[in-house]
């Protein structure tokens, strides 16, 4: 083949390296705008999964690197006067320059042709001349702008400012210093790549930047290579103490606000973007160098595996594609918790680490204890003593208290409809399966949307609560759960609003009934979704018979016997599509700003409050976020839970989006978790009320990690109680866990401990002559000590 490289940064050269490797017949020219000697930044970090991937396909540059690795495991949290550290995590960092150096020697050994200081021709002419023209040119990437319209770019300009420095301070470890300064939060990224230095990473959010006079050089701009040197002075008496004494050292620095960079295509014909071309990911999880050199490994391996270079390219993408995805996930949850970092900042120092450490959601509790039991230990112990508790247990079966209401765990059965009523009226099946929740070892179970009305349904197999024949149903099931188990039971109130009238899920979820209709309503005339009904607008006096019926619903539901009373204000159903701008297009007091979008779900959860006993919580449901440009986002929602909370809600059960068919939701595991964690931290804990995450969350690892963290009181979850009903007794058994807080009832009592596998009875033999002698080194805490390496030479 023949190839053209546009970018002499690591993801292009070993690209370079390893095509050479495999065929030396291919003809590959690289050309790089900057000198060969030129680099910004200092050091770069690896994982182990990258380094292995590394060894297996040159083994010459994989010994050379691992000879100028700096190695540890320890993490250092400098926050509120303490330093936590957390060992087992394993990195290892090399200096760019000379990882550069190493890449190009390679290269230049195996016969590439290497153009430093040269432009690369125009990329029309490299396509026509070239089997294959790689777009290795970086974030700001010519070719990517050249053909925008087939790789389709969207570029997300994060309102974080950071300066990529380094320290001559060799550091023992990673370093997170989190300071509070006169101006906001400010805090370093810090990691040793050499026996000499380590890099310092300086990051704070805008506004912090502008309270502090970052912003006095904004204007001016900077030449290649030429640092903020005044910036650069005043980081230096910021940081006085952490450098202790230490030099503050630049390298092409200045102000930076991140980019998050994605692509729908990495393919213009024989076109191919690479690295940071075609995405990026935060320097938080580390990922830059190791997310480029993976691609140049994967996109290698497909040229060689397939016959032309449609296929490769194709296949490239498909294999990559995921993992990037999977990383960018990541590195948007840490991103944005460090640009609300300062949230956290009355957090216990021990609270804070944990925080921080499982801030990406790619390290949990579990993988924590792994990698340093006494950690996660102490994990445990800071989480009970902060909630008052004199038993060390998980998080998940530390009692709470939400209102008057105590309840033994913090696992809730969220409301999932199941529409399987007949008239509204609650069945045997309805019974079973909330009765198998409670039985299971929830603390609360939560029953499905129930309806206030008839035509307040969302399908013909919905629930109720409007007639006597419902409510007795309802207490029928109530009373199970009360003498059964030792779970509490809440019901959640609704109206369908104007996705109302529709089919039951399985046949056809959100199409409207072929028959039998009713007429929905909404706060304006607006269908929920091509195809669906056009609602009727609400005027005011049928706002106040809708309000009445939550008021005889509620009253209902306090003579069933239930705990605890939810308003569903999500979902896009009659309250939330008031709520929303998407769906709520009225010019009266109830439409508009968010204030009059707010004053009649007010009004109704008012209403409610007022009917319901005062001993007896009231929590509600919302929508955190739209999920669509021009409707309700994140800032939003902490105004709708701050009214709400004002109005007397024991708690914010925090979802997400359903509110219009057009939604463009971020799925992924824990998705919605960031959402209920910002309300806690800014909304709901401040004011002394709970809240509830919820949404994709199905491991009792995730439910203790997202507890301990101090992003939610309670964790709602739906699916997963339908795969396995004894979902948090098992989760207890898993984790050996017998207490007040997972209890069996005695006809189930046999089965609390897990049955033994095919494998776990089995009795090894001694397989040994001699004992292994034990080792007195601890693995769990290496810290880097510098020092002297000589560099062996490359060979072939």
């Amino acid at each position: 083949m023949k190839i053209a490289i546009v970018g002499g940064g690591p993801g292009g050269l070993y690209f370079a390296a390893l095509m050479k490797q495999l065929d030396p017949s291919h003809k590959i020219t690289l050309w790089e705008r900057n000198a060969a000697s030129d680099t910004f930044g200092f050091g770069v970090v690896f994982s182990d999964e990258t380094l292995g991937g590394i060894g297996n396909a040159d083994a010459v540059v994989a010994e050379y690197m691992s000879r100028r690795f700096a190695r540890w495991s320890d993490i250092d949290i400098h926050f509120g006067g303490e330093t936590v550290t957390v060992g087992g995590q394993g990195f290892a960092a090399m200096s760019r320059k000379e990882l550069l150096e190493l890449l190009q020697r390679r290269c230049a050994e195996l016969g590439v042709d290497l153009r430093f200081q040269t432009l690369a021709p125009p990329v029309e002419e490299l396509e026509a001349n070239y089997d294959l023209v790689l777009a290795a040119d970086g974030i700001n990437s010519q070719i990517r702008a050249k053909y925008a319209d087939s790789f389709t770019p969207s570029l997300d300009l994060r309102p974080n400012k950071f300066m990529w420095l380094g320290t001559d301070q060799v550091f023992e470890a990673f370093k997170f210093f989190v300071k509070e300064t006169e101006w906001g939060v400010m805090q370093i990224h810090g990691y040793p790549y050499s026996d000499e230095g380590s890099t310092f990473i300086v990051e704070m959010h805008e506004d912090v930047w502008r309270a502090a006079g970052f912003d006095e050089t904004a204007s001016d701009v900077f030449p290649p290579g030429v640092s903020d040197e005044k910036a650069i002075a005043k980081i230096r008496t910021i940081f006085e103490e952490e450098l202790d004494g230490y030099e503050v050292l630049s390298n092409n620095s200045k102000w930076i606000n991140f980019t998050t960079v994605r692509n729908e295509s990495w393919r213009h014909g024989n076109v191919v973007l690479l690295g940071d071309a075609a995405h990026t990911a935060h320097f938080s999880i580390g990922s830059g160098t190791k997310l480029a050199m993976e691609d140049s490994l994967a996109l290698a391996a497909c040229l060689h595996a397939h016959a032309d270079v449609e296929s490769a390219l194709s296949a490239y993408e498909t294999e990559r594609r995921p993992v990037v995805a999977s990383t960018q996930r990541a590195a948007q949850a840490s991103l944005e918790w460090f640009e609300r970092i300062a949230q956290y900042k009355e957090q216990d120092p021990t609270q804070f680490a944990f925080n921080l450490l499982t801030r990406s959601r790619r390290i949990t509790q579990e993988n924590l204890r792994l990698r340093d039991p006494e950690f996660a230990d102490a994990v445990d112990r800071n989480f009970a003593e902060s909630q008052g508790l004199t038993e060390t247990a998980p998080a998940m079966f530390q009692p709470f208290r939400i209102g008057g209401l105590e309840l033994k765990n913090r696992i809730v059965v969220s409301p999932m409809d199941m529409y399987s009523a007949v008239d509204g009226v609650p069945g045997d099946f309805h019974k079973v399966h909330l009765g198998s929740k409670a039985l299971g070892g929830a603390g609360l179970v939560m029953t499905e949307m129930v309806c206030v009305s008839e035509s307040g349904r969302i399908t013909p197999g919905c629930t109720g609560l409007y007639t006597e024949a419902q409510r007795d149903s309802w207490k029928e099931i109530v009373d199970f759960v009360h003498a059964r188990s030792m779970a509490k039971i809440g019901a959640q109130l609704g109206h369908s609003g104007r996705k109302g009238s529709t089919k039951l899920m399985w046949e056809g979820i959100d199409e409207p009934l072929a028959s039998g209709n009713w007429q929905a309503v909404g706060p304006s005339a607006l269908p929920y979704g091509p195809g669906n009904q056009t609602p009727v607008e609400l005027d005011r006096a049928g706002m106040e018979a809708i309000k009445a019926e939550f008021v005889a619903a509620t009253l209902r539901a306090e003579e069933s016997g239930f705990d605890l009373l939810e308003v569903h204000a999500a979902h896009g159903y009659l309250l939330s599509s008031f709520l929303s701008p998407v769906s709520n297009r009225r010019t009266d007091e109830f439409g508009g700003s968010l204030e009059n979008r707010l004053r009649f779900p007010l009004e109704v959860f008012d209403a409610v409050r007022a009917a319901w006993p005062a001993s007896k919580p009231v929590t509600v449901r919302i929508s955190a976020t739209d999920w669509i440009d021009g409707g309700n986002t994140s800032d939003d929602s902490l105004n709708i839970a701050r009214a709400f909370v004002a109005h007397g809600a024991a708690g914010i059960d925090v979802s997400t989006g359903q509110v219009a068919k057009e939604e463009q939701p971020a799925f992924g595991r824990s998705y919605q978790t960031p959402f209920a964690d910002r309300i806690r931290q800014e909304v709901a804990a401040p004011a002394g009320a709970a809240v509830i995450a919820v949404g994709a969350i199905s491991s009792y690892d995730d439910v203790n990690s997202i507890l301990l963290a101090g992003r939610a009181d309670l964790v709602a979850l739906g699916r997963t109680h339908l795969f396995d009903p004894q979902w948090t007794l098992h989760a207890a058994a898993e984790q050996e866990y017998q207490g007040p807080g997972a209890q069996w009832v005695p006809q189930f009592r046999a089965g609390r401990r897990k049955p033994p596998s095919s494998r776990t009875d089995a009795v090894r033999p001694r397989l040994s002559l001699l004992k292994e002698p034990e080792s007195d080194a601890d693995n769990t805490h290496l810290r880097w000590t510098p020092r002297a390496v000589s560099a062996p030479a490359l060979a072939n």
